[in-house]
């Protein structure tokens, strides 16, 4: 029962990164004011504002594919899902913190919620071990 919970904890978690999906590419906004990812430290200033969002879109839809995926592999008990959480949520992690404006106000909402449950994946994955295989 935990593993299934597990699972669909891990697609839901994917899924909304499609969420940041529609904020990076302006279907929609998360939050009235957030112009997530403009003013990224990282690529901003490099790539300008709008290769930018396109970068974002394609990483975040990137992740939510491999959560996803990942969490299927769990559902359905396929030794595989390990590496593909793990290397899921080390690059969820990344994208947040490259695509951080160096901003604390509205931090919630660019992504500091999910940096925190990327950690907490790869702690009880990697650390803990948990769910056993």
């Amino acid at each position: 029962m935990l593993q299934f919970i597990f699972g669909v904890f891990i697609m839901l978690h994917g899924l909304v990164h499609l969420l940041y999906f529609g904020q990076s590419a302006r279907r929609f906004e998360l939050r009235p004011g957030l112009i997530w990812p403009d003013g990224s430290w990282a690529f901003s200033k490099l790539l300008g504002e709008k290769a930018t969002r396109a970068l974002a879109s394609i990483a975040c839809a990137l992740a939510a594919v491999g959560f996803v995926v990942g969490g299927v592999g769990i559902l359905v008990s396929q030794a595989w899902w390990r590496p593909v959480i793990v290397t899921s949520a080390a690059f969820s992690a990344a994208l947040y913190i490259m695509f951080w404006d160096g901003k604390v106000q509205m931090l919630d909402a660019k992504g500091g919620i999910g940096l925190l449950i990327d950690l907490a994946i790869l702690i009880v994955v990697l650390v803990l071990q948990w769910p056993l295989p």
